[in-house]
């Protein structure tokens, strides 16, 4: 296997969807593609497995292209946001599936690419955008955004408690120059949080710059629709695994699930409940293990979950 990108929780991806591409001719989505790790190790553990690939990012798509194509045939790559997940699906002649595999969040050659505006450990130009074809930039937004709409960003999608007193400096900022730099921002927001704050929990700007990406990426929308869209694709005995990275995520996929795979009736109807058409595989969110934080400390904040289609 390739060693330009390590995959988050691989071993546990592997583990869950094994049961459905055991068959002939199995199909899977990989639904946030990145940069290819988790479907090359499947392909090559699965001789016959296909594999749909979609991500948003034109650029992991060429790279993550160059690095499955020895599977010829048995990769298709498609430029796509994953809640149109049933729609490349059809597109592609495919009525259902036997695995989705979710890998959320910003991927690692994101991070590591410096000109994208993910990261705040080096400067960039404030983009952020997993697009970059399309959408809303960061730096447009902190430029142009109200004190109120950039404090409820900041408070609903990196859920900062200082958040209003970031919004502040930066509209302050932006009246002597436009903000278009990541190492600027990092810094405005060190300066707007109290200084025994700063010293725990790491670099202060990480839920600001979460709560920027999470937005121009319209990432949590995105996902209240993807979940439901990806479960009506799976065939029975299907699997999906979701991989999240914080609350907000986690807690999306964790309703979604519940609400497929729970067959109670309300208290005091004479009805008899009738079999969910979903199984849980993980009845709580799971971390990575030590051993794994420990060799790629990307998958410190990982949350994995999983689900198996039982009846149409």
């Amino acid at each position: 296997m390739s060693n330009e990108h390590v995959p988050v929780a691989l071993t546990r991806t592997v583990e869950l969807l094994t049961p459905a591409l055991t068959g002939q001719s199995p199909l899977l989505i990989d639904a946030t593609l990145g940069l290819g790790g988790h479907t090359e190790y499947l392909l090559e553990k699965f001789a016959t497995l296909h594999v749909l690939g979609i991500d948003r990012d034109k650029s992991a798509l060429e790279k993550a292209g160059a690095r499955l194509s020895r599977f010829g045939s048995r990769v298709t790559l498609v430029h796509a946001v994953y809640d149109h997940i049933d729609e490349v699906a059809r597109n592609q002649g495919i009525e259902r599936v036997q695995g989705v595999l979710f890998d959320l969040g910003v991927s690692s050659m994101q991070l590591d690419s410096s000109d994208r505006g993910f990261a705040y450990s080096h400067d960039a130009p404030l983009d952020m955008r997993m697009d970059q074809s399309a959408g809303i930039s960061a730096r447009e937004v902190v430029n142009t955004y109200s004190h109120q709409e950039l404090t409820r960003i900041l408070r609903e999608y990196g859920e900062e408690k200082f958040a209003s007193r970031i919004a502040a400096k930066i509209i302050d900022a932006r009246t002597v120059a436009p903000l278009s730099s990541t190492v600027v921002l990092a810094n405005i927001v060190k300066e707007s949080i109290p200084a025994a704050t700063r010293r725990v929990g790491g670099n202060p700007a990480k839920r600001t710059f979460q709560a920027l990406r999470i937005y121009v990426n319209n990432e949590l929308e995105v996902l209240e629709r993807a979940i439901p869209t990806a479960l009506n694709v799976l065939a029975i005995q299907g699997r999906m695994v979701v991989l999240s990275y914080h609350s907000l995520e986690d807690r999306i996929v964790k309703r979604a699930f519940a609400e497929v795979s729970s067959n109670e009736v309300p208290h005091g109807l004479p009805v008899e409940p009738k079999p969910a058409c979903f199984q849980l595989l993980t009845r709580a969110s799971e971390s990575a293990s030590e051993e794994e934080i420990s060799m790629n400390p990307r998958s410190q904040s990982v949350r994995i979950r999983a689900i198996e289609r039982r009846a149409a």
